[in-house]
């Protein structure tokens, strides 16, 4: 991806400072070579993996909740949901 506009003459990446200019393709380089060595465990590398294989969403459950709502087995309470969507955004 090239990016336009007034080039960067240094990028900090942790403790290096790297020199990188607009539309280079160090930058992204640098940082992955930056990034914090917890994030390059070997132990988070199996988790990684397990998680990037994972859909984004489990349809199957997605579906089973849907027919359980329709059917009435699935208690719902709109009065409830507002109060939590209206407390998640700030509401009072």
């Amino acid at each position: 991806m090239k990016i336009t506009g007034s080039p960067v003459s240094t990028v900090s990446v942790g403790a290096a400072r790297v020199d990188v200019s607009a539309g280079s393709d160090a930058a992204p380089a640098a940082a992955a070579a930056g990034a914090p060595a917890a994030l390059q465990s070997e132990v988070l590398k199996p988790a990684a993996e397990a998680l990037r294989a994972m859909p984004d969403f489990d349809a199957a459950r997605v579906a089973e909740l849907r027919d359980a709502l329709a059917r009435g087995e699935l208690p719902f309470d709109p009065a409830r949901l507002a109060g939590l969507i209206q407390k998640f955004h700030g509401g009072r």
